[in-house]
């Protein structure tokens, strides 16, 4: 039986999993970054080790770092929550092969599914409905764009070892094909470590529904619910909801049965969830697999009865599903993800320093968080803070405990997408009992709602923890000290003096200035220092929380760059200057 679990993640996914082995006797080992060491995932495990470092590449993704740890702790298995290494067939075969038990399907069940192209074969040959799309990945924008002009825009660029939206482009006319399709590759290539990517075609406006599947060792596949996630920005899911309402029975069946056939064929093992896109007119199409536990796993947990999380322990203990059948639901619930962005500034992230974090409570409301006050938000890693889940008996009830929640919800020192999420609740096109109106591009479309821009938060900062080394009993172990022990003036974590970006949003901007509107690294220049640029076109690429964001001109003239590609820049920080001709 498992004793001791490294949780090789972060944030609220790494606290829940930690509360889940609490409740089964399981001992916790957490990993973190530096910008993670006084972590609230941190201080929840049993026991937590430094993976020393802050980008991705030398911290979660770093496989030898994390096996070298696990087998120094003693642990015996290794959950990867979702995201970073959750899906890749080597991490869960490198686990193994150190003699740990693995929390989640079996390498040849992620390689069949969590490759795109191939779940595309798996589902066809089980029968489920589907769109065009190419049998391999694509390997230049110019197969991108012979696929387009085949089939028709738009078209989806899509990462084919991804997920979570990363790497997922969707290309609306000829001219940006081949821009989207790089911007793709580097997208998945940061997040997974693989940039390879596959086409298909883009149903217009179609919701994003989701079957939540467990299967154990024993050959037992069963469907635990259905989701509705069509609330999306950038391909980012935003609100979640269990179950998915307004489905006809038909079409709720269909999903299930392609759902449970297809994890069956893949030999699937643990919790995974089989997406789908669903059209205005009704039709359904296979979007993929995603061969880990998702984000919005909680609305499922809430209306099944099910703790997925503690599922996934039980499978890797060789244990049967508790569950033998898909559950009724009991009432209706619905998730937020309270993320680090700004509406009012177009949903740009905002790393920063949590100074006031009061969530709300009462009938109905669950809390899973990452963060507290006084918690950092590093710009390296995802912008997802906390997750708030309303339930209720019906989905109106649910709607209406919601509102009560939101309203609530009070966080300072980040910008936050609370007001987002108070919008959409008094939207009729979300909210109307007898229709649903929005679908995966609503937001960016026909969400009317303006949201007033946030003050930007002062930089975050990204340094490393101070290391040297002391001995111990004549042995000689590695120290880590916070940068802000040492620092003279007002109290606080690195970042937060007064003479920060926030002196810089404060000054008046000159005009041809181009600014950075987000903390995050200068990705590319897409013109060079002293080319012409004409007035909207894209001159550069920023990434931030593992987003890009291109960086309009706002004027025509001369190009003046004094960043460097690979700079990390403050919001708000001179960048470059286009000189009017």
């Amino acid at each position: 039986m498992i004793k001791k679990v490294l949780i090789a993640n972060r944030g609220e996914i790494a606290v829940r999993i930690a509360r889940a082995c609490r409740d089964t006797g399981i001992q916790s080992i957490a990993v973190y970054a530096d910008s993670d060491a006084d972590a609230l995932h941190v201080r929840t495990a049993d026991e937590a080790w430094a993976l020393e470092g802050s980008r991705p590449a030398d911290t979660y993704l770093n496989i030898p770092k994390l096996l070298d740890i696990a087998q120094r702790s003693g642990a015996d298995a290794v959950h990867p929550g979702y995201g970073f290494l959750s899906e890749r067939a080597e991490f869960a075969r490198a686990v193994i092969d150190a003699g740990l038990r693995w929390i989640g399907p079996p390498p040849e069940a992620i390689e069949a599914l969590g490759d795109k192209v191939a779940a595309r074969r798996i589902a066809q040959q089980v029968g489920a409905p589907m769109v065009a799309g190419t049998a391999e990945p694509v390997k230049t924008s110019a197969e991108v764009l012979a696929f387009a002009e085949q089939h028709g825009l738009p078209i989806a660029i899509k990462a084919a070892f991804g997920g979570g939206g990363r790497g997922l482009k969707v290309a609306w006319k000829m001219e940006e094909v081949a821009e989207l399709y790089e911007s793709a590759v580097r997208e998945a290539t940061v997040a997974f470590g693989r940039g390879e990517c596959f086409l298909e075609q883009f149903l217009d406006r179609p919701r994003h529904i989701e079957a939540q599947v467990l299967a154990d060792q024993h050959g037992n596949v069963v469907v635990v619910g259905t989701r509705d996630c069509s609330l999306q920005r950038r391909n980012q899911k935003l609100v979640e909801e269990a179950p998915a309402p307004f489905l006809t029975d038909a079409q709720r069946q269909d999903i299930h049965d392609a759902a449970r056939k297809i994890c069956a064929a893949a030999g699937y093992v643990g919790a995974g969830t089989v997406e789908f896109l669903l059209s205005r007119s009704g039709q359904i199409s296979f979007l993929e697999v995603n061969t880990r536990l998702q984000v919005e796993h909680p609305v499922t947990e809430e209306t099944a009865g099910v703790d997925l999380v503690v599922e996934q322990l039980r499978i890797a203990d060789g244990l049967p599903l508790s569950i033998t059948e898909t559950p009724v639901p009991r009432g209706h619930s619905l998730e937020f993800r309270i993320n680090a962005e700004d509406p009012g500034r177009g949903f740009l992230p905002t790393p920063g320093h949590i100074s006031h974090f009061d969530p709300p409570s009462g009938p109905g409301v669950r809390l899973d968080t990452g963060v507290a006050a006084g918690s950092t938000i590093p710009g390296s890693f995802d912008s997802l803070m906390a997750k708030l889940i309303v339930t209720g008996a019906t989905r109106q009830q649910a709607l209406a405990r919601a509102r009560r929640a939101l309203q609530e919800f009070s966080i300072e020192g980040v910008a936050t997408v609370l007001p987002f999420h108070r919008a959409v609740v008094n939207d009729p096109a979300f909210t109307a009992e007898d229709a649903f109106k929005v679908h995966t591009r609503w937001i960016e479309t026909e969400m009317k709602a303006d949201f007033e821009a946030d003050a930007r938060p002062v930089s975050a900062g990204e340094s490393s923890l101070l290391r040297t080394f002391v001995e111990i009993d004549g042995k000689r172990v590695s120290l880590g000290l916070p940068p802000n022990l040492f620092m003279s003036g007002p109290a606080g974590p690195i970042g937060t003096n007064a003479d920060s970006s926030a002196g810089s949003a404060a000054k008046a901007k000159e005009p041809g200035t181009i600014e950075a509107p987000l903390t995050g690294s200068l990705v590319r220049w897409n013109k060079a220092d002293g080319d012409t640029v004409t007035e909207g076109e894209v001159i550069a690429v920023m990434e931030a929380m593992k987003m890009e964001t291109p960086i309009h001109a706002e004027c025509a003239g001369v190009l003046e760059c004094s960043a460097k590609e690979g700079d990390m820049l403050n919001a708000g920080q001179a960048m470059g200057h286009i000189k009017a001709v």
